[in-house]
C-alpha cells in the first residue's frame, strides 16, 4: 500500500522557492519509495514568499501593478489572486520594500508607502472583495501615510493645503480629510499577516526599534518617533481610532497603524492566515507523513514560524512530522516540543554558505533520499 506523504516547507531564503525546495525532496523520496504520493503544498509564514506560496498551492493567478517605488521611482508590484480573483494576496515589500532601495540611498524621511495603496487599488479594480497583506520588509516609516493618500486621503496643513505623503510633511499636519477615499475600500476586507507586537510609537516602537534598519541614526530615530505621535494624535482626533498603542501597529514602518486606521484592517498571524488559505489541514488528511522545514531553524522556530504551523496541525491527527533545513542552531529543544520528530540538515559535509545556496537541488534532494530510506524503515 503506497504512503501519503504531505511536503509542507518554507522557501530557503535567497536560494529556494518553497515549492522548488517540495520539488526536489519529492524527487529523492520517491528514489528510494517510488509509489510514494508526495503531495506539495507550498507553505509561508506571512513573510517573503507568501504570495507565491498561497498563489501556488491555490492554483491562482499572479498580476502586476505599475506603481511608485519607495523614493518615488517606477516599480512593478507583483501580487496574487485566488478564487476567482475575489481574494488578493499582497506584500508591501513589492511596493515599498528595502530591497528596491540602494543600501547607500535609504532615507526613512522620503520613503513612501503610496505605491503600497497604488497595488491595493489595482487589486480592488480587479474585483478584490478581500485582501491580505503581508507587511515586513519595508524601507518606509511613514505611518501608512503614503498609503492611505493613494486610497484618496487627504493630508492639509493649517491652511487648507495638501501634503506631500512623506513622513517629514506630519510636523505641518493639522487635519485629515478622509472624504475622498474611494468608496470601494469601504466593502473590502483587509487582513494584516503580522506576528510583530510593537507598536507605533515610543522605545519599542516603529522608528527605535526597525529606523536603524531603514538609514535612520539615533538623532533621526528620534524625529521620526515625534512626526509618527503627532501623526497618531491627528489620527485619533479626526477618525476617531487610537492607534498609538495597538499592538502590531508599529509593523513596517507604522503601515500597520496606517492600515488598521483607513481600511479598517484587523491583523493576524502571518502562519496561522497562510495555513487557512492553503487549506493545508485538508491537504494532510490520511497523509502518513508530513514533511515541512526552513532555510535556518532555531528556538524562534517554535514563536509561529512555518514549520511550527504545520507541525500543529499534523499533531490533530497524530501524523508525525520531519523537518528539512539548510541549518539549524544546536538548541532545538523548543522545535521539537512543538511536535516535530526529526530535524534533517541539508548539509552533508563542510562547506561555505555560498556553495550550500548553489547546490540547493542536489543537497535537498539528497535529503529526500534520506527520508525515503525513514519511510521504508518506519512505514513497513
Amino acid at each position: 500500500m503506497s504512503k501519503k506523504i504531505v511536503l509542507a516547507i518554507d522557501s530557503f531564503k535567497g536560494s529556494a522557492s518553497s515549492l522548488a525546495v517540495e520539488e526536489h525532496v519529492a524527487k529523492g523520496i520517491q528514489a528510494v519509495v517510488p509509489d510514494a504520493e508526495c503531495v506539495l503544498v507550498p507553505v509561508a509564514d506571512g513573510g517573503e514568499g507568501t504570495v507565491e506560496a498561497i498563489v501556488d498551492a491555490r492554483h491562482g493567478v499572479y498580476h502586476e501593478a505599475d506603481v511608485m517605488g519607495p523614493l518615488g521611482q517606477p516599480v512593478k508590484a507583483r501580487y496574487g489572486m485566488i478564487d476567482n480573483e475575489t481574494i488578493a494576496v499582497l506584500e508591501m515589500s513589492a511596493a515599498s520594500g528595502i530591497t528596491l532601495v540602494k543600501k547607500d540611498e535609504l532615507n526613512p524621511l522620503r520613503a513612501t508607502t503610496y505605491g503600497t495603496g497604488q497595488m491595493i487599488l489595482d487589486a480592488i479594480n480587479r474585483g478584490a472583495k478581500e485582501i491580505y497583506m503581508g507587511i515586513g520588509g519595508s524601507a518606509t516609516n511613514d505611518g501608512g501615510m503614503g498609503m492611505a493618500a493613494a486610497l484618496g486621503a487627504k493630508f492639509l496643513d493649517k491652511n487648507g493645503n495638501e501634503l506631500e505623503p512623506v513622513v517629514t510633511s506630519l510636523a505641518q499636519l493639522e487635519r485629515i480629510d478622509c472624504s475622498g477615499i474611494d468608496p470601494r475600500v469601504a466593502d473590502v476586507r483587509f487582513t494584516i499577516l503580522c506576528d510583530v507586537t510593537n507598536p507605533l510609537c515610543g522605545p519599542h516602537g516603529a522608528s527605535h526599534i526597525f529606523g536603524g534598519q531603514k538609514g535612520a541614526d539615533e538623532e533621526m530615530k528620534i524625529l521620526l518617533d515625534s512626526y509618527l505621535e503627532l501623526y497618531a494624535a491627528c489620527i485619533e482626533r479626526d477618525l476617531g481610532v487610537s492607534v498609538k498603542d495597538i499592538p502590531g501597529a508599529g509593523a513596517a514602518g507604522g503601515l500597520g497603524a496606517g492600515m488598521i486606521a483607513f481600511t479598517k484592517a484587523h491583523k493576524q498571524s502571518g502562519i496561522d492566515a497562510v495555513l487557512k488559505l492553503i487549506r493545508l489541514e485538508e491537504q494532510i488528511g490520511e497523509a502518513d507523513l508530513v514533511v515541512t522545514g526552513e532555510g535556518r531553524m532555531d528556538n524562534q522556530t517554535a514563536f509561529g514560524k512555518a514549520p511550527v504551523g504545520v507541525s500543529g496541525l499534523a499533531q490533530k491527527q497524530n501524523i508525525p512530522v520531519v523537518a528539512v533545513v539548510g541549518s539549524r542552531s544546536l538548541d532545538t529543544e523548543a522545535v521539537y516540543e512543538k511536535g516535530i520528530s526529526l530535524i534533517l540538515d541539508i548539509i552533508n559535509e563542510p562547506m561555505p554558505l555560498e556553495e550550500a545556496m548553489k547546490n540547493v537541488d542536489a543537497l535537498t534532494q539528497n535529503t529526500g533520499r534520506m527520508i525515503g530510506r525513514l519511510i521504508k524503515g518506519w512505514m513497513r
